[in-house]
């Protein structure tokens, strides 16, 4: 099994940095496909993490979810099962062995398209769990995750079976030890898919107050239960959630525009902007004066 693994992750290194070259991340020829390659150690970064599977083959990677550390390397696989505001840097790296990495975008409905067609039981009622977790990898997901990437040799191939090796590697995925946290988010009516509608209605209005019993109506939950939930799921509150949201936003402004801070804050949903510089300072520990900005553009 070790030996499988090793020769599957060598196929796949070669592939990806074939596909790179340079560093960064990079798209590719399947549209939910992205590659990443790293000579150094990354500082951290921060963005919004789409339902994805994420697999390093070379290096190491950490990725914080407010307060929670998620480490993983090319024993484990990470899966994100909802959009979450995380923190993420490579730790492992060299120009010898760069961190090489892939990372394949999912929607509920492909989950839900594979539990119908193979008939996965689901239990409604079960628990919100957390939307984040790391799992030891496999060589049957790590073969289909292989034969992915090879398409991309093959072009004309993509259009056919991409779609049928993403349906396998979901099923994989599902099939894993932690699989059951997967299958919630496409399942109506569990509370982890109903947090899911919470959690687009936060990042379509993020710029805008709510009251938490809206929300708390939009997931058709008690007060109480929505708090539980979503933080159960999102590992902070709804409030922590939209400042996080909030904050990414107001930095990625404020690095690609020359603009003023104030004006930023404004933009983002910030009604006071020395709340605004406080709560920016806390999260990415910097103040906010232009040199700050420009030693990161």
């Amino acid at each position: 099994m070790f030996e499988q693994l090793y020769k599957q992750r060598v196929e796949l290194a070669k592939i990806i940095e074939g596909h790179t070259g340079l560093d960064g991340s990079h798209m590719t020829d399947i549209p939910s496909l992205f590659f990443s390659r790293y000579s150094n150690d990354t500082g951290p970064s921060y963005g919004l993490h789409k339902p994805s599977l994420c697999i390093v083959v070379q290096g190491m990677k950490e990725v914080l979810l407010s307060q929670e550390r998620f480490r993983y390397g090319p024993a484990d696989y990470l899966v994100a099962s909802v959009n979450l505001p995380i923190t993420g840097q490579v730790t492992e790296s060299s120009s010898q062995v760069p961190y090489l990495a892939l990372k394949l975008e999912f929607t509920p409905t492909q989950i839900l398209d594979v539990l119908r067609e193979f008939q996965m039981g689901v239990d409604k009622k079960e628990n919100a769990k957390r939307g984040m977790y790391v799992s030891k990898i496999e060589t049957s997901l790590l073969d289909a995750v292989t034969r992915l990437a090879r398409l991309l040799d093959n072009p004309k191939d993509i259009p056919v079976l991409a779609p049928l090796i993403m349906k396998e590697i979901i099923y994989r995925v599902l099939q894993g030890e932690h699989g059951g946290m997967l299958k919630q988010i496409a399942i109506e009516g569990s509370s982890t898919h109903q947090i899911s509608d919470v959690i687009e209605h936060i990042m379509n209005h993020y710029e805008k107050s709510f009251k938490i019993e809206e929300l708390a109506e939009i997931a058709n939950m008690s007060v109480s239960s929505l708090h539980r939930h979503f933080k159960e799921v999102t590992a902070m509150s709804p409030i922590q959630f939209q400042k996080q949201l909030r904050l990414q936003e107001a930095r990625s402004l404020l690095l690609s525009e020359s603009a003023d801070a104030a004006d930023v804050a404004f933009r983002v949903g910030y009604e006071s902007p020395s709340q605004f510089s406080r709560e920016y300072s806390r999260m990415f520990g910097e103040t906010l004066h232009k040199q700050s900005f420009y030693q990161y553009s």
